[in-house]
């Protein structure tokens, strides 16, 4: 091994600071770091307009206290922005891309009205078939799904995790012609975590089941691109009495409320299934 080199294998913990974490994040946190190997922790900042450096503080500042530690730095996509748009300018280069001008009005009124052979939960390819050349600075820019499939050929992924063990066939089709740069931050989710998985080396990614789904498409892009493609280990969803998955806005399960009142790190882990070592 190289000096400097992190061993493998390498998983990653990468919350957005949107909202304060959250019993949820406590979860998978504990479940990343419980993995062979190193983790790293990435704050997906892309969001800007949603994002807010006290909750980045907060999430430091939590996952201490949960007795978590990680390399620094620590990646932040805001500041590979630049490595996106060479991600996308490839996926466009490659003919797998078109420019979309819909708005989610005229996308849902589409979706609305009956139409043969189409799912009513994906977008309808309205704009499909526009060249790159006529994108205008409004545009977002879409995946012509069934062009980049046909383009990367078969394609299965590793899932290491408890609920859906074993390889599986990488069929993104659907989830059709998804959205690969939006109009207001000139990417997405989906180019940010595939990009950033292989440049930080990551063998593992640790995600919660919702995000399952999504995987072929994230397989896709990774053949697509030439890059690295890690195992996956999805785990299932933290849930409030009602059996709803929690979320951001659930501040009365927040770790920080929890810290406020008293609680311990051993005592929150508890609360998701987790016993903490020592």
């Amino acid at each position: 091994m190289q000096p400097g080199m992190l061993p493998e294998p390498v998983t990653r913990f990468a919350p957005s600071p949107t909202g304060l974490l959250h019993l949820g994040h406590a979860f998978s946190a504990l479940t990343a770091w419980s993995r062979p190997g190193v983790c790293l922790l990435r704050i997906e900042d892309i969001d800007r307009p949603r994002c807010r450096p006290e909750f980045e503080t907060a999430i430091f500042e939590d996952l201490r206290w949960l007795g978590l530690r990680w390399p620094e730095p620590v990646l932040r996509q805001s500041d590979r922005m630049e490595a996106y748009a060479a991600a996308l300018a490839r996926l466009i280069a490659l003919g797998a891309c078109y420019p979309c001008r819909c708005t989610r009005a005229e996308i849902r009124a589409a979706l609305s009205a009956p139409q043969e052979g189409v799912a009513s939960d994906i977008y309808p390819g309205t704009c499909r078939g526009r060249p790159m050349a006529a994108a205008g600075p409004g545009d977002a820019i879409r995946l012509d799904i069934a062009r980049a499939q046909a383009l990367a050929g078969p394609l299965q992924f590793t899932e290491t995790g408890p609920l859906y063990p074993g390889q599986h066939v990488a069929d993104a089709s659907a989830l059709g012609d998804v959205v690969l740069a939006r109009r207001d931050i000139g990417t997405s989710y989906h180019i940010a975590v595939v990009v950033d998985d292989a440049a930080q080396g990551i063998t593992e990614v640790v995600r919660g089941v919702d995000l399952f789904e999504v995987t072929p498409l994230h397989r896709l892009l990774q053949a697509l691109l030439e890059l690295s493609a890690p195992s996956y280990h999805h785990h299932r969803l933290i849930r409030d009495d009602l059996g709803r998955r929690l979320a951001k806005r659930d501040d009365a399960r927040a770790i920080r409320r929890f810290r406020a009142d008293g609680a311990s790190p051993t005592e929150v882990a508890a609360l998701v299934g987790i016993t903490l070592p020592g």
